[in-house]
């Protein structure tokens, strides 16, 4: 277990000094990255675009500091703010492509080393390593989930 513990530490630990200096590169807060990443990925890991209310809810903000967040992204070009058709109510934020492009080319190096790390894998051990992972997020999620007790 503490195998895993360190290596999943040591992973996360990598992914963030490239958020950070991404953040830094682009005069943006730590916050502001990972912000962008759950709006990236909202669409692939529950199939809808992400909204303010579910991003202050997966950061962990208060609705006042997610609008601040928003309105740094959105003055720097990062997202846009578009209203849902069938509800004017809903707002969804949109990853503009140009930012797009832009975290695709800054961060291209760590698609390149996952890349060559996952050649040296067969298909059915990157299978295992997904299902893990994926299992593992649910579990987190879970656990962080309001009225969950630890212990």
């Amino acid at each position: 277990m503490q195998t895993y513990a360190v290596l999943l530490r040591t992973l996360n630990s990598e992914f963030n000094r490239h958020a950070h200096a991404f953040a830094q590169r682009h005069d943006l807060h730590a916050t502001d990255v990972h912000a962008l990443a759950a709006i990236l990925d909202s669409t692939a890991l529950e199939g809808r675009p992400m909204t303010p209310s579910r991003l202050a809810e997966r950061l962990n903000l208060t609705s006042g500091a997610v609008t601040a967040c928003l309105d740094r992204l959105e003055r720097a070009g990062h997202i846009s703010r578009t209203r849902d058709s069938a509800d004017r109510r809903v707002v969804h934020l949109v990853y503009n492509p140009g930012a797009r492009a832009l975290a695709r080319q800054y961060f291209s190096p760590l698609a390149r080393s996952t890349e060559a790390a996952m050649q040296r894998f067969t298909p059915a051990q990157l299978a295992t390593v997904a299902d893990f992972l994926h299992t593992l997020n649910q579990e987190l999620t879970a656990e962080a989930a309001p009225g969950r007790t630890a212990g």
